[in-house]
């Protein structure tokens, strides 16, 4: 079984029991601390939506000498700061650009969903709820939140409804342990992660990331001058020694450039290699990063589907309360310092096409994060906000939400143990080694490519790899090169890798696809075909 969530030790480590907002009870007492402003553009922050023992807890550490000139240049938008006084009784406004919702064509929204714990297409087809937006539902009386405020603009860190789920939904899982930490929602991590890169660095900076590590994460931070220092993995990824020992014997005259203060790291379930990192290995890399002064950002859009070993014979959880215990610690859980900012997704456990996620972080770098996005983004789509908001508020709650994610973790089990069980029937075990993936959507294969006949008539790593590629993609299998996902293109690459993901094709086309790369691995080393 996953290592458990509980004791964890760091430095400065506190502990705070908060109500348990899963029960409705204790929802209900919670919320009566901060009502939801429900206005146009109404302002709102996480600490509205709180619960009291959070406020107990020290604050995050400053992080000023980590900024970069365009996030310190950044001023407070005067047009989003005037929305402030339209919560006034009588206010009359001239001022804002608002349209007058008389003019958005949408009347009402209707979405069919599951009705929990069916979740499954042919039961949400018979036994699912519809549930309709309407563009006046605040006024009438009928919801929180309407196509009225939906669809007009907005804070930059979201509409307050979906502010306080995300809040809320943060501390159920993670509990900070520092008291000033907010949430702000997010077009997806990809424009996240690009508003931190110009948050964090200047052009030249290093950043540091595993050796492999989310294509268009590196090539997001390319064209922005931004350069990689690699650091080495296993099969839980992230190396904290090998880090350290970078960090300590950083050479800033033959690099050209400061040692790195940002680390960008998939935690769980990472992309490409499908390594997690255990409980001590997040504690070990996380004082790493206290004793050099490190930033980490965790992207973790897989971070819910953690799975057991493959053929452990361990059940799946079997309640929300063991499902929330055998989770492992996010680096937020452990953040004692305020030194990581978490990057959240609604994409891989809900549809990217929502286009929202939010990120977690200390008060003063939210805000900076807040500023860079009113003169971009501004927020996500106000039909998705809404949509999610009925869903996952209003239809399912906490509750529902946790048993979805449950039902999630188990679904894509499944489809791992499918992909391994094809591994070991059609791969050729004589170039081919894998480590089953504890977490995510990637099964990482390595190809022992000196075997290959190529090497021995002078052949590169590039020009082998192509050769494997193209083999399979004649015989009707597409699998990722390894070498896209390498994030210091100057090392020279001893291993070979290729990615399979088990989120995409139907299990039968599946199975089909890792029998049609290991046909082009047989023909490509020259061995025997299958029985």
């Amino acid at each position: 079984m996953s290592p458990s969530a509980v004791d964890i030790k760091v430095q400065g480590d506190t502990a705070v029991t908060i109500p348990n907002p899963v029960d409705n009870n204790a929802l209900a007492a919670w919320r009566k601390t901060g009502a939801v402003p429900t206005g146009t553009a109404a302002f709102s922050t996480s600490d509205m939506f709180k619960s009291p023992a959070c406020f107990t807890r020290p604050k995050a550490k400053r992080w000023d000498h980590h900024l970069s000139l365009e996030a310190k240049s950044r001023k407070p938008s005067s047009l989003k700061g005037a929305a402030k006084f339209l919560s006034r009784p009588g206010m009359i406004s001239l001022g804002g650009g608002l349209p007058s919702s008389e003019t958005f064509p949408f009347e009402e929204m209707s979405i069919k969903v599951p009705r929990a714990p069916k979740f499954s297409e042919a039961e949400t087809h018979v036994s699912g709820t519809t549930i309709t937006a309407g563009k006046h539902d605040i006024k009438e009386g009928k919801s929180l939140f309407d196509l009225e405020v939906a669809l007009n603009y907005g804070q930059s860190v979201g509409f307050a409804q979906m502010v306080r789920f995300v809040t809320e939904h943060t501390e159920i899982i993670h509990e900070p342990p520092y008291s000033d930490w907010y949430c702000c929602l997010t077009v997806g991590n990809t424009m996240a992660w690009d508003a931190t890169l110009r948050i964090f660095c200047e052009r030249g900076d290093y950043i540091l990331t595993e050796e492999y590590a989310f294509a268009s994460a590196l090539e997001t931070a390319a064209p922005l001058g931004i350069r990689i220092a690699a650091v080495k993995m296993d099969e839980q990824g992230l190396l904290p020694e090998d880090m350290d020992e970078l960090l300590s014997n950083w050479d800033e005259k033959a690099r050209g450039a400061a040692k790195p203060h940002l680390l960008y790291t998939v935690p769980s379930g990472q992309n490409p290699t499908g390594a997690t990192q255990s409980a001590q290995r997040r504690q070990e890399v996380y004082k790493v990063c206290q004793r050099h002064d490190i930033f980490i950002v965790e992207d973790e859009p897989y971070y819910f589907l953690q799975m057991e070993p493959y053929k452990a014979g361990v059940p799946p959880p079997s309640s929300r309360e063991e499902f929330l215990k055998v989770l492992l610690p996010s680096f937020l859980k452990i953040d004692v310092d305020g030194r990581v900012l978490r990057l959240e997704s609604f994409s891989k456990v809900l549809s990217p096409g929502t286009r929202t996620g939010w990120i977690v972080g200390s008060e003063q770098i939210v805000e900076r994060f807040a500023r860079h996005f009113e003169s971009s983004n501004q927020n996500p789509s106000g039909f998705s906000q809404l949509a999610l908001f009925k869903l996952l508020d209003e239809e399912w709650g906490h509750a529902g939400y946790l048993d979805w994610l449950m039902h999630m973790r188990l679904y894509y089990t499944h489809r791992r143990d499918a992909l391994l069980e094809a591994c070991e029937k059609y791969l050729p075990r004589e170039v081919t080694s894998w480590v089953p993936p504890s977490a995510g959507m990637f099964q990482w294969i390595e190809v022992p490519w000196k075997k290959h006949p190529g090497y021995a008539q002078g052949k590169s790593h590039a020009e082998i790899e192509e050769a494997i590629f193209l083999a399979s993609v004649d015989r009707g299998a597409l699998l990722s090169r390894g070498s896209w996902f390498r994030s210091d293109k100057h090392m020279a690459e001893d291993k070979m890798f290729f990615r399979a993901t088990f989120a995409a094709a139907p299990t039968d086309k599946m199975q089909e696809a890792i029998k049609r790369f290991g046909d082009a691995l047989r023909a490509e080393f020259g061995l025997k075909d299958a029985e």
